[in-house]
């Protein structure tokens, strides 16, 4: 007889009609903790949280009933440093290593030293400096590649063994670095000279500097293919300490890659590099003008699905066994992407010129196309039914990929009514954001009323921390009280209703004089026991939300010098010595163990 095949489970039950069904065994409930890699403080790091760090944090969170440590994006950032605009979906981002004497031990003390002392402010600031940090590692890393002829055999060996093993990604990316490296680390590869505009130019342009130099050009390329040796090794050994503890590590998958990445230089059949993905305007207040009338333009490439499926998905596959060698979970960014996209005629630097034209005048500069859902819209019966079966067809490839990998779909936002039972249907945890998830009559879904296979939080990276929810609703509430007018009472208003779902969903008793209390710590509680108290299968906090901080750490829409740089005032030797916050992990662990999501029962 043979059985069906399903993802994360091997039970089997005789049915009434004498058939065997495969059918879920109960599923652990755990408790997680977003926590950026660029977030965590130790001693010693240089200016940005790395692996070491996230070591560290795993055992913290083993020790306190933490079943999994959220993360934003690990691959390779782009010049603006957002983890959801990598330049490869493969290489990993080299800023993450821990740069001392275990993991690079063929160089000198003097040099590590030499290296923290050259970072100034940029070692102990409140914020990453990007710039300072990836100066330094560099060079270290520099230094370290001219001088590996004094590494040990084993060392060589295993570097040579990677990059053998890794070939069919890691040729094309080292060689991509070098021409970014060859062109002042532009990345726009549309603008590089004419020599180098197309893969086969790239790769005939090489062969004609190996014939002048061979020596300077496969140390060049030699240099990329040994800093991502070592970050997939120091990743690879983090992923083996999470597992020795018992604690998983999730991984986020942005909905598109950056146009000026090394995927779409060299697999450019695979992308629209005509159309962008973004989403459209959402009728709600916003300070950005463009946002305002068009949306948002994230500026990626638009996928061929079609010329995908024809290829059995070949590069979402690789793309996802990658990932799943790190992390044994992972998010899913923009879910609905996967159904249908909204979608621009022109690059984010055009932005500008778009703010104000009317749709005739925009068009009369795209030839005639204008913003809109890409394959199609959900407006009838007939394109939703074709777009959940597009879905369908795609995220089954993501499955067949995953293994054993759990996967989370971040479905917020406008969600077409098809999408979460799919979703359910495909055994794919769905987000519930409990001041967001709402009934007809503006009342929370109690947490016991959560499907089990979801994923409950009350932020995510783009949002402020609970914490940060309830202190900016009393100020709005506050500045209306001052200064009462149209645009504060709109605000006011959504204040207290926040205030009021949360409440309701959490328990707190809500005041009838209508003065609401300032965040305490007895609330701070309440709202985690409830959260982590829901049916969902997931429940986490942001790391922000666990200690009471209003830190934010993304403003969507914006590039504002705060965005993805927010680090960690202590270390965690110092969390755990303080009186304070050594009692809110103690805290933490006790309300895990109450709610039952303790990992190991």
């Amino acid at each position: 007889m043979s059985h069906p095949k399903w993802r994360d489970f091997r039970v089997y039950a005789r049915l009434a009609d004498g058939n065997i069904r495969a059918v879920h065994p109960p599923a652990p409930r755990l408790a997680g903790i977003l926590i950026p890699a660029f977030s965590p403080r130790r001693r010693g790091d240089l200016g940005i949280g790395d692996t070491l760090a996230m070591r560290q944090w795993i055992d913290w969170a083993a020790d306190h009933g933490v079943g999994f440590i959220q993360l934003l994006p690990i691959h390779e950032n782009g010049a603006d440093e957002s983890p959801y605009s990598s330049i490869s979906s493969t290489a990993l981002d080299p800023i993450y290593l821990t740069l001392d004497e275990p993991s690079i031990p063929w160089l000198k003390a003097a040099d590590f030293r030499r290296a923290a002392a050259s970072l100034g402010a940029a070692m102990d600031s409140h914020m990453v400096d990007y710039t300072a940090v990836r100066r330094v590692k560099r060079n270290l890393l520099e230094l370290a590649w001219s001088t590996f002829d004094e590494a040990t055999e084993d060392l060589v060996a295993e570097f040579a063994g990677f990059r053998d093993e890794e070939r069919d990604w890691l040729e094309d990316y080292a060689l991509f670095r070098f021409l970014m490296e060859r062109n002042g680390e532009h990345l726009r590869w549309d603008q590089w000279p004419e020599e180098c505009r197309t893969a086969d130019k790239a790769r005939a342009l090489l062969e004609t500097l190996r014939h002048r130099d061979a020596a300077a050009v496969d140390y060049r390329l030699g240099f990329f293919a040994f800093v991502q040796w070592l970050c997939f090794r120091q990743w690879r050994g983090v992923r083996a300490h999470a597992d020795s503890r018992r604690v998983k590590l999730m991984g986020d998958v942005p909905i598109g890659i950056s146009w000026h990445s090394c995927d779409v230089f060299f697999q450019r059949e695979e992308f629209h590099t005509d159309w962008c993905g973004g989403s459209p305007p959402e009728g709600m207040g916003q300070s950005d003008p463009f946002f305002q009338q068009w949306g948002q333009n994230w500026g990626i490439p638009l996928y061929r699905w079609d010329h995908m499926q024809a290829n059995g998905f070949r590069w979402w596959k690789t793309r996802i066994r990658r990932l799943t060698e790190i992390f044994g979970i992972f998010r899913l960014d923009h879910i609905l992407g996967f159904y249908r996209i909204y979608a621009f005629p022109w690059l984010p630097e055009h932005n500008a010129s778009f703010v104000g034209l009317s749709h005739e005048q925009a068009a009369a500069r795209t030839g005639g196309r204008l913003p809109r859902w890409f394959l199609r819209p959900d407006d009838t019966p007939e394109n939703k039914a074709a777009n959940r079966a597009d879905g369908d067809v795609r995220l089954r490839a993501i499955i067949e990929a995953a293994g054993g990998a759990e996967i989370i779909a971040e479905d917020l936002g406008w969600v077409p009514e098809y999408v979460r039972p799919h979703l359910e249907e495909l055994g794919i945890a769905g987000f519930r954001i409990p001041h967001w998830d709402c009934n007809d009559h503006g009342h929370p879904t109690p947490g016991r009323f959560f499907p089990e296979n979801s994923f409950a939080t009350y932020s995510t990276h783009d949002h402020d921390p609970v914490c940060g929810i309830w202190r900016g609703c009393l100020g709005a509430i506050q500045r209306h009280n001052e200064n009462p007018g149209h645009e504060s009472d709109w605000q006011a208003h959504g204040a207290r209703n926040t205030l009021r779902i949360l409440s309701e969903f959490a328990d707190i008793p809500i005041p009838g004089n209508g003065v609401w209390p300032p965040f305490t710590e007895g609330i701070r509680l309440r709202l985690i026991k409830s959260l982590f108290d829901s049916n969902s299968r997931y429940a986490t906090l942001m790391i922000t939300s666990l200690f009471g901080m209003n830190d934010r750490i993304n403003h969507p829409g914006t590039s504002g010098p705060a965005n993805w740089r927010f680090r960690l005032p202590w270390t965690l030797e110092e969390i755990m010595a303080d009186s304070r916050t050594s009692e809110i992990c103690r805290k933490l662990a006790a309300v895990i163990s109450v709610t039952r999501r303790h990992p190991q029962g």
